[in-house]
């Protein structure tokens, strides 16, 4: 049994579907991404997983257990954390206070989610009395990230990490991807850095209007004629 299923899940904003009999899976300990142009359903189909929008039909079920028609403050106490496009942390708050906001469920667990962020983010430590506004945009990704983590979630849903920051950070972002994945949390990515994401990611699918349209293991989507003259600007010609 896989950790997320999603079997025939179709997502409506008011009368227009958004997402078609969208079946994906997530088995545990997987890293597993979902690439598509915008506007192709990726962002809909973490915030449908997270319970921020629910499925018109369709089923999601999270460890065996149906969460379909579930809160989004629900699907959190079962383990699932939701890092959204943007980052949206609190900018008047100071990381201390952010961190603090991503353990509300589980305050007994506060103490350790705090050795673990500033573990894998020691910037954090050091930024921890200064408003989340006046970090960099790579230190609030950071921050979004740990504030997640606060949860102790045991599935993380990732939406676009790297979007506007510099290379190297980049680099820090992803590389602390694969820690946590070591740690044994499991991470649902949406990326739209195509190659970035492949080369993390150990599968892989391919969205087209709220539809899957491509899937399978990362390295094989990573040489798809397909998938590199779409998203990796490949020219299979030359």
């Amino acid at each position: 049994m896989a950790m997320l299923d999603v079997t025939g899940a179709e997502v409506r904003y008011g009368a227009v579907p958004a997402l078609h009999d969208l079946t994906v899976s997530v088995e545990k300990g997987e890293i597993v991404t979902l690439l598509g142009a915008n506007g192709a359903g990726k962002t809909t189909t973490l915030r449908m997983i997270s319970g921020l929008h629910h499925a018109y039909s369709g089923t999601l079920r999270f460890e065996g257990v149906d969460i379909s028609r579930f809160a989004a403050h629900t699907i959190v106490e079962l383990g699932i954390s939701h890092v959204p496009e943007g980052r949206r942390i609190f900018p008047q708050m100071t990381v201390l206070e952010n961190l603090e906001i991503g353990s509300f469920h589980k305050p007994r667990a506060a103490a350790g989610g705090f050795e673990r962020a500033y573990g894998l983010f020691p910037i954090l430590k050091e930024r921890r009395k200064q408003l989340g506004g006046n970090l960099s945009g790579g230190e609030q990704q950071m921050l979004a990230i740990a504030r997640a983590l606060m949860a102790e979630p045991r599935l993380l849903l990732l939406d676009e990490p790297s979007m506007g920051l510099a290379p190297l950070i980049v680099q820090v972002i992803f590389g602390i991807l694969r820690t946590i994945r070591e740690q044994g949390v499991t991470v649902l990515l949406v990326e739209q850095n195509a190659a970035k994401a492949l080369e993390l990611a150990d599968r892989g699918y391919v969205l087209e209007t709220g539809r899957v349209v491509l899937s399978g293991p990362a390295g094989d989507l990573l040489r798809d004629d397909r998938v590199r003259m779409a998203y990796l600007g490949a020219d299979i010609a030359s």
